[in-house]
């Protein structure tokens, strides 16, 4: 019988040690950035202008994307990134053709596998927000738009009251990161998705008293 308890004895120390020993140790953290990336990598492929390029992430992306926010100093840290990056109009022009630019809100073609290469891409402004008052298809994503210059008392584009605006609407145009770190408009004129021309007839559409936007 007292060999019988010494056995016991023995097994439910080593039972002990083995369960101690267990938690322990903790389990391995889990990458699951890494594992969503390859999902993704295992997933798509190249195809026509459509490169795999297109899955790897810049620094502002990683930070807007994570299961976290980013924190208020971080996103500081990006705003003032991107706003270094924003670059004024080569010819000093900030408005171009109102019209050009209501072709451009309606145009959401562009940059797929199935865009020629190098051909011109379009705004997508209607996708997400609400810019003239005869569309009556548009989203909400976004905030509306209709109105856009005359609410904000741009009466002249040109005059130089109404520069502040100009400039504001021109960087939201441009990157809107700069002023939202995790903004889900797109960085038009940082990623080279809209050309200066473009951008500048954006511009007439949201700040021209003649743009349907402001009537």
């Amino acid at each position: 019988m007292k060999n019988v308890s010494n056995r016991l004895a023995g097994w439910c120390a080593a039972a002990t040690a083995a369960i101690a020993a267990g938690c322990a140790t903790a389990p391995a953290p889990v990458d699951y950035d890494r594992i969503a990336l390859d999902m993704l990598n295992s997933s798509f492929s190249a195809k026509g202008q459509a490169s795999m390029g297109r899955l790897q992430q810049d620094p502002l992306q990683k930070a807007c994307s994570s299961a976290t926010a980013p924190s208020a100093q971080v996103a500081a840290q990006i705003q003032a990134t991107e706003l270094a990056s924003i670059k004024p109009p080569a010819d000093g022009r900030y408005l171009g053709d109102w019209k050009e630019g209501e072709k451009l809100a309606q145009n959401g073609r562009g940059m797929t596998w199935s865009d020629p290469a190098g051909a011109p891409n379009g705004g997508n402004c209607y996708n997400c927000h609400q810019m003239a008052k005869a569309e009556i298809s548009y989203g909400t994503l976004g905030p509306s738009l209709y109105q856009y210059g005359k609410l904000r008392g741009v009466k002249d584009p040109a005059d130089p009251a109404s520069a502040a605006i100009v400039q504001y609407t021109w960087g939201k145009l441009y990157d809107a990161k700069a002023s939202n770190a995790c903004s889900v408009m797109p960085r038009f004129g940082h990623v080279k998705a809209l050309d200066e021309r473009q951008l500048q007839d954006l511009m007439a559409l949201l700040l021209d008293p003649k743009s349907p936007v402001n009537q």
